[in-house]
């Protein structure tokens, strides 16, 4: 038997507001062979909390994964309601309009703030908490029990420009910029935090030859994955000057599982704007004394990642294609 299967693999609660990036995230955690996807929940963001449960329920049983629970959670941000979503990036239905058949199974009774915290008990010291959307269940998780933090082993999440523009406004991504006031509490509380920003996020595509590659397929569920980029790529075109998307959400997922790894994210205060003004919803780390080499800051359990080992591309793809392959030959 190989180390690698003698080694535990980790659980994982995914939040996720599932558009076409999310998706791949969410086919990359439910098909790594060292993740034990626990829960799904959802929050607005990309789309409603409604269809993004739908959508990742979908999704699941595309990947011959019905046995991960999905479980709505907060349609509303801590201070506004939803505004509706960003069909131009990930069209109307939240996964590029693509039509997924509908799963034999429903979205889990419940609330996703509750599931979270049973959760944190049933996998207690264990269990990792990946976000790649609005940190809304997050923040009312910890306003539920405060004592959470103290039985997530790890908390890691796509979220703010640590360094480069934002991509909503001059200096806010939409992870933080959707829930200012949620990501400011998750950040605050006491547990070890990975932020992953579009500082590497934006490094990190796929391109047209991976997602014709996705249509070649076997498996439904890639196809179903190229289908989406189609629009994602329509998008992207006007930033890469190529048919071409970041990959925000599934860098977050990678690195949590460590398909990739970090070389450089020091451990540094981080704060939120929550103000009304320009500056609203940006990530604020102070990176000062970094010139000479990452520097960590004594006691802080906050870390933003700025470089990692390797791209996540051919990574990604190799995961979910060689799963998919996989569940293709078990059903033929």
């Amino acid at each position: 038997m190989t180390t690698e299967q003698n080694t535990p693999r980790i659980p994982v609660f995914l939040d996720c507001d599932t558009g076409i990036d999310d998706s791949l995230a969410l086919s990359y955690l439910a098909t790594s062979p060292q993740v034990h996807l626990v829960g799904v929940g959802t929050v607005s963001g990309n789309t409603s909390a409604e269809q993004a449960a739908s959508n990742s329920l979908n999704l699941l049983a595309m990947l011959g994964r019905e046995d991960v629970p999905v479980i709505q959670g907060s349609r509303d941000h801590l201070t506004h309601a939803f505004d509706g979503g960003v069909p131009e990036i990930h069209g109307y239905n939240g996964v590029g309009d693509v039509e997924l058949p509908t799963a034999s199974g429903s979205v889990t009774v419940g609330n996703a703030v509750d599931a979270l915290i049973e959760l944190s008990h049933q996998y207690a010291g264990e269990l990792h908490i990946v976000t790649v959307g609005p940190l809304t269940n997050i923040a009312l998780a910890l306003r539920q029990d405060p004592t959470l933090p103290s039985r997530v082993r790890h908390l890691t999440t796509m979220g703010g420009a640590a360094l480069v523009p934002g991509n909503v406004t001059a200096v806010a991504e939409a992870n933080i910029w959707n829930d200012p006031e949620a990501a400011a509490e998750a950040f605050a509380a006491d547990w070890d935090v990975t932020i992953v920003p579009l500082d590497v996020t934006l490094e990190n595509t796929l391109d047209e030859d991976d997602r014709h590659r996705l249509l070649a397929s076997e498996s439904p569920a890639a196809q179903a994955l190229g289908k989406m980029l189609d629009h994602y790529f329509d998008f992207y075109l006007s930033l890469y000057g190529k048919r071409s998307c970041a990959l925000h959400d599934p860098l977050a997922a990678a690195i949590a599982d460590r398909g990739v790894n970090p070389t450089v994210a020091p451990r540094v205060p981080v704060t939120v704007d929550t103000t009304d003004g320009p500056g609203r919803g940006q990530l604020i780390a102070d990176l000062r004394g970094q010139r000479l080499g990452s520097v960590d800051h004594d006691g802080v359990r906050t870390r933003v990642v700025l470089a990692t080992d390797r791209p996540l591309g051919p990574h990604l793809l190799n995961t979910i294609m060689s799963s998919t392959a996989h569940l293709q030959e078990s059903a033929a």
